[in-house]
Parts: structure tokens; C-alpha cells; sequence
């Protein structure tokens, strides 16, 4: 078990808790390669339910920028690449999924929520999608998917702060819950995630999940390829 990422799997449910908390569980490429390796490993083992969470006061802070001056921009391309690799093995894993968030979440960390097909925050949950402000497009259609274009291009055209509530009215979230109640959450969650079989949950999770996997990394290369990736992640942390 990586040291970044604690792995808790019982017959039914994986779970995943990232283990940042000192850097608000930001995404590095040691924690995302460990995702990724545990969501492979999900659809493979008989998991009915993965459970994202953060360990700590936040989720996750999203893309780890701290080492950014020291890679080059092929570096931080692939770093792109692999997280939305990730996001899209979430998203249309063949089984269900819940992202537990509690504080704030940033970028890469509130598409990770977004990922997963239920949505459940703690009342002082805040997120914000800043990617557009340095020309990174990630994650823009799932967020589409999930509360409709005119939202979605209010809140990236802004990169706007949102709060549980809003995330809530805006379809963003299912539930907002104290994290008190989150254990008999899961539970309901994993009784719920039981009711078909594999096959037929596999089925109807890859008939209504829109599969625009082969668009989203294009979108995500072309924006991330184009001269001064760099630079304008340096003006963005700047402002």
C-alpha cells in the first residue's frame, strides 16, 4: 500500500482515502500513478462501490504545483494526461461510486469528485475549477454532464469559489451531509450498489454515462501542448 494512499477493500467495497494531508492531499505523480493502479485493480477484483475521500480537513487540492518550476512542459503534460486517464477510469468504471469531500477542493481535486456518479460533501465544503485560467481544459464536459452547459460555462468562465449548498442546487452534489453521518451512507450506498448483478450494473452504468473519453484527452493534450504551459501556470499561482 502506498503511504499516499490508503486501500481498504471488503468482498463489496473499495475504499480509497487519499493521504496528503499536509499538502491537502494534492494530486502528485506518486498519488495519482497509486489511483490508478487502485481503480485498475477495482475493476478487476469484484468491487460493487469505490468510496473516494480525503484524509484531513480537505479533499483535495487538486494538481500538486510545488515541484511545476523544476519539470519541463512534456513533464507536465504527461502529469495532465495521467490524471485525466484516471478521471475517466472512475467515471466509467463498471460499477458504482461515491466521492465523500469535506473542506475545499481545487482543480483536478474537484474533477475527481465529479468523477464519481455520487456526490456527497460536508457542509463546509467548498470547490472551485481555476484550470481555464491557465488554458488547461479538463474535466469540462463531465461537469457539463452533470449540471448542464449554462452552468458549467458560469462557473469555468469564472472559476468562481461554490459552496456545498449551491453545489447542491446546482446538481453538482446528491447529498450534503455531516461526515458523521458518511459510515451509514456507505452503507446504504453499498446495499444499493448489490441490487443488480455485475453484469447488469456494468450494462446500464456504460448506457448512461456518455462515453466521450477520446474528445475529453484531446481537448485536455491540445490545451496542455500549446507554447508557455509553464509561464502560465506561473502567472496564474501569481494572481
Amino acid at each position: 500500500m502506498h503511504d499516499e494512499l490508503l486501500i481498504e477493500k471488503t468482498a463489496a467495497v473499495t475504499s480509497l482515502t487519499l493521504n496528503r494531508p499536509g499538502k491537502a492531499n494534492a494530486l502528485d505523480a506518486a498519488l495519482v500513478e497509486a489511483l490508478a493502479i487502485a481503480v485498475g485493480a477495482a475493476h478487476r477484483d469484484g468491487t460493487r462501490l469505490l468510496v473516494i475521500r480525503g484524509n484531513g480537513r480537505n479533499f483535495c487540492a487538486g494538481f500538486d504545483f510545488s515541484d511545476v518550476e523544476d519539470e519541463s512542459e512534456g513533464d507536465l503534460l504527461l502529469r495532465f494526461t495521467r490524471i485525466e486517464l484516471l478521471l475517466q477510469s472512475v467515471c466509467h468504471a463498471p460499477f458504482a461510486t461515491l466521492a465523500l469531500a469535506q473542506g475545499k477542493s481545487f482543480g483536478a481535486g474537484v474533477d475527481l469528485v465529479l468523477a464519481c456518479g455520487s456526490r456527497i460533501a460536508a457542509p463546509d465544503a467548498q470547490f472551485r475549477m481555476p484550470g481555464l485560467k491557465f488554458g488547461l481544459q479538463l474535466g469540462t464536459r463531465r461537469l457539463a454532464a452533470r449540471i448542464g452547459g449554462d452552468a458549467a460555462r458560469a462557473l469555468l468562465s469564472t472559476s468562481k469559489t461554490f459552496d456545498a449548498e449551491e453545489a447542491l442546487h446546482k446538481g453538482f452534489l446528491h447529498r450534503v451531509a455531516a461526515p458523521a453521518d458518511w459510515a451509514a451512507l456507505v452503507a446504504g450506498a453499498t446495499a444499493d450498489a448489490q441490487q443488480l448483478s455485475p453484469a447488469a450494473a456494468a450494462r446500464l452504468f456504460g448506457a448512461t454515462v456518455a462515453d466521450t473519453r477520446a474528445v475529453d484527452l484531446a481537448d485536455l493534450v491540445r490545451s496542455a501542448s500549446e507554447p508557455g504551459l509553464k509561464e502560465r501556470i506561473r502567472e496564474y499561482r501569481k494572481g
